[in-house]
């Protein structure tokens, strides 16, 4: 059920959540499926109604840096320090936890991702449930996350029990996930607030190295090979060479199904889908998921997508391409 998110229709979805509901919420990011973080019960909802597996751990969402410390086991000045920069914002920060925190928001981790979303309605939400809200985007497991309310019913309508509509989403991709729980941050998903921006305040940021076991738990979310996927095959192509992939494209077989993403030149014609994309990274950001949502539903079996420039404010995209490019 679409309700436009208004007082009364925020203290509903709390009462649901409260009940052990869930509720699709807008963030600043995407839209979440908002559960009680700290019940087992509701925290199993939101991983069934995603198709989720347990390795893949949940963000909670809180309503200011004080709440998040009442969950902490320490908050060192690295959270400290970032939270007062980029909070309310795009930014997660991993932690170490409380035992109030349940190993199941947390794929057993003694570590959780916690942040405060700079959006209204979010915010109002959390304050009116009374308790920190679990969210991953409002969508199944890898499938491209919502940035629309009428997005999340197409995906999650039967799993959830009321999608708050605030329009849409302003940043439009998940947020900045780093870990300050050791002597160093390390960041563990890029986002729209950089790296660069990360060490502007707290120093040298290292990378995650990844590997080990395909089901071993990940510190964050974000951090499966294939993530933020459409139906449609996804192929990256170097900028300039667009036309050139199109034409082998169509020479495998049939331009039917074709769709493609540019940044840099016009669109092509005589394509099932095509779409001039922003050329600044915010906007690019913003448009990105609706871009890939439309060329499913035009029926897009292969979207050829234009590289991204090779620099720091485009690397979170270039990131959620990657993930939406690898083979299943």
């Amino acid at each position: 059920m679409i309700v436009a998110a208004s007082p009364e229709a925020i203290a509903s979805a709390a009462a649901i959540i409260r009940a052990g509901g869930l509720v699709a919420m807008p963030t600043e990011t995407v839209y979440g499926l908002a559960g009680n973080a700290l019940d087992p019960a509701s925290i199993a909802r939101i991983y069934a109604a995603k198709g989720r597996p347990a390795y893949n751990p949940l963000i909670a969402h809180v309503a200011d840096a004080a709440q998040a410390q009442t969950l902490a086991a320490e908050w060192p000045e690295m959270a400290r320090a970032l939270a007062a920069k980029f909070w309310p914002g795009p930014l997660t920060l991993v932690v170490r936890r409380k035992a109030i925190v349940p190993s199941e928001l947390t794929a057993g981790l003694d570590t959780f991702g916690v942040r405060v979303p700079d959006h209204p309605v979010a915010l109002a939400l959390i304050r009116a449930a009374g308790v920190p809200l679990a969210a991953p985007s409002a969508n199944r497991f890898t499938e491209v996350s919502p940035v629309t309310a009428a997005q999340v019913a197409r995906g999650l309508s039967s799993a959830v029990d009321m999608i708050l509509d605030a329009g849409h989403t302003r940043v439009g991709i998940e947020s900045t996930v780093v870990d300050v729980s050791g002597g160093r941050p390390v960041l563990l998903r890029p986002g729209m607030i950089t790296q660069q921006e990360i060490e502007a305040i707290v120093g040298p940021v290292s990378r995650h190295r990844g590997g080990g076991r395909d089901d071993a738990a990940r510190p964050a979310p974000g951090m499966i090979a294939r993530h933020y996927a459409p139906r449609a095959r996804v192929e990256r192509v170097a900028i300039g060479r667009m036309q050139a992939a199109l034409d082998a494209a169509r020479q495998a077989g049939g331009a039917a199904a074709i769709g493609c993403l540019v940044h840099s030149h016009a669109v092509p014609a005589g394509l099932a889908f095509a779409r001039r994309m922003p050329d600044a990274p915010e906007g690019y950001a913003a448009a990105l998921y609706d871009a890939l949502h439309d060329a499913d539903a035009a029926g897009c079996t292969l979207l050829l997508v234009e590289d991204l420039p090779d620099e720091p404010a485009w690397e979170a995209l270039r990131d959620r391409l990657t993930r939406a490019a690898h083979p299943m």
